[in-house]
C-alpha cells in the first residue's frame, strides 16, 4: 500500500472520527473504511482520494490559525527612526529584527544582522547610528491574514525572521519562530 493510505486510520482517531462518520463524509461505507484500514482490500482510487480529500480538510480547520499565535503587540520604528534607536529598542525588549513602518503602513524591517552587516561593510560618512532605518532597512516582512494555517506561517518563517498579520490591509500582529514554538 502507498504510505499516504496506511496513514488513514491514524489521521481518523487524531480527529476524533469513527469509521461510519469518515465514511459518511467521504461517501463510502464504514465496511470500506475498516477493510482499508485493516488492508483487506485492494483499494479504489477514487475511493482513496476522496478520503483523504475528506481528512485534509478536517485537519486544515482544526490547524492553528496566524490569529491565535501572533503577538498584538508590535513594537515597530518608523523609517526615519535613527538606526542606534533600532539597537535601543532590541537591547530594551530582546528581539532580533523589528518591522519598519510609514506611519501604520509596512515599508520595510531591520535585524540584528542587517546592522551587524552594515557595521563590518563600513563605509558611512556619517556615524552609523545617527543614520535613518531606511538607508539599511530591508524588504518589509511577509504579510498574513488572521486565518492563515500554521503550515503556511512555518513556511514562511523557515525564509523569513517574522510574519507581519493584517486584517483589512492594518497589521494586527506579529509572528516570530518563537511564537511558533510556542504551539508545541
Amino acid at each position: 500500500m502507498l504510505p499516504e493510505i496506511d496513514t488513514i486510520a491514524h489521521r481518523r482517531r487524531a480527529l476524533g472520527l469513527t469509521q461510519t462518520q469518515l465514511g459518511e463524509k467521504a461517501g463510502v461505507s464504514q465496511s470500506y473504511i475498516a477493510k482499508l484500514e485493516a488492508r483487506k482490500i485492494e483499494p479504489s482510487y477514487s475511493k482513496v482520494r476522496a478520503i483523504l480529500e475528506v481528512l485534509d480538510g478536517l485537519e486544515r480547520g482544526k490547524e492553528t490559525k496566524a490569529e491565535e499565535i501572533m503577538s498584538t503587540e508590535i513594537v515597530s520604528l518608523q523609517r526615519d527612526d535613527l538606526i542606534r534607536r533600532a539597537v535601543d529598542i532590541m537591547w530594551e525588549t530582546g528581539f532580533s529584527q523589528l518591522p519598519v513602518m510609514d506611519g501604520e503602513r509596512p515599508v520595510g524591517s531591520i535585524t540584528e544582522r542587517t546592522i551587524i552587516d552594515t557595521m563590518r561593510n563600513g563605509g558611512a560618512e556619517d556615524p552609523m547610528g545617527e543614520q535613518p532605518i531606511s538607508t539599511i532597512m530591508d524588504d518589509p516582512f511577509p504579510q498574513v491574514g488572521e486565518e492563515a494555517p500554521v503550515s503556511i506561517i512555518a513556511g514562511l518563517l523557515r525564509i523569513y525572521p517574522a510574519i507581519l498579520v493584517q486584517r483589512r490591509e492594518k497589521v494586527t500582529g506579529i509572528i516570530t519562530k518563537a511564537d511558533l514554538l510556542k504551539t508545541l
